[in-house]
């Protein structure tokens, strides 16, 4: 699949002819510099925007042609994210934080499962902490319980580490992969850091909108 946008200065394209598969319990990882289309790819994968030409196979339904509201749906039911940026609902409390995706769901355990889960990931104790009481690292264990929480066949991460500092930034990551092989989720880790991409079990390496098997991981 590709995509291109359109600019004054006529077309641009982002990706280009992007081809790759992930199966269940396998971790991918995307690496590239800033601007390199890794944060549009994932954007793609999630059904977030389509390509321009080319299919995207998420769960045996073609994201292209589904509307928005059914590709809602299908990353409700099946994808959970991790962002740079832990995107926490400054107004709800860590559990509530990792209820919410489980309430959607209309999950009568959604308490029980996120107390679980918030445990699991060290945060027992913080459960009733709104976030800006929480530091970075703990926002981040907040956000990675509540993409866990819906237990989705697909995880999407997208520099999970890059506001952390190194210490804390290692700790996430080995939390992240620990539950990504207990669950049996398929990975995608989008990335600068190479160090980080030979956690994974293959690499891809994105440079000017073209993805390339990376020979070292």
């Amino acid at each position: 699949m590709s995509k291109v946008v359109s600019t004054e200065e006529g077309a641009l394209t982002i990706l280009e002819d992007i081809t790759f598969q992930v199966s269940e319990s396998e971790s991918i990882a995307v690496i590239g510099q800033s601007g390199s289309g890794k944060t549009t790819l994932l954007s793609m994968l999630a059904g977030l925007d389509t390509p321009t030409t080319g299919s995207i196979e998420l769960f045996q339904h073609s994201i292209e042609i589904m509307s928005e509201d059914s590709r809602a749906g299908l990353r409700n039911q099946y994808i959970g994210f991790v962002f740079q940026a832990f995107h926490l609902l400054p107004g709800f409390t860590a559990l509530e934080n990792v209820m919410l995706p489980l309430e959607i769901n209309n999950n009568k355990q959604a308490k029980k499962i996120a107390s679980s889960l918030l445990d699991r990931v060290g945060l027992g104790h913080r459960i009733n902490h709104f976030p800006t009481t929480l530091s970075g690292g703990e926002q981040q264990r907040v956000a990675i319980a509540r993409a866990f929480a819906t237990t989705p066949p697909l995880l999407l991460a997208d520099e999970p580490t890059g506001n952390l500092d190194t210490d804390t930034g290692g700790k996430i990551i080995d939390l992240l992969f620990e539950l990504n092989k207990e669950q049996g989720t398929a990975l995608i880790l989008v990335t600068h850091d190479e160090s980080l991409s030979k956690k994974c079990d293959h690499c891809y390496h994105l440079e000017q909108g073209k993805l390339k098997r990376s020979q070292y991981v």
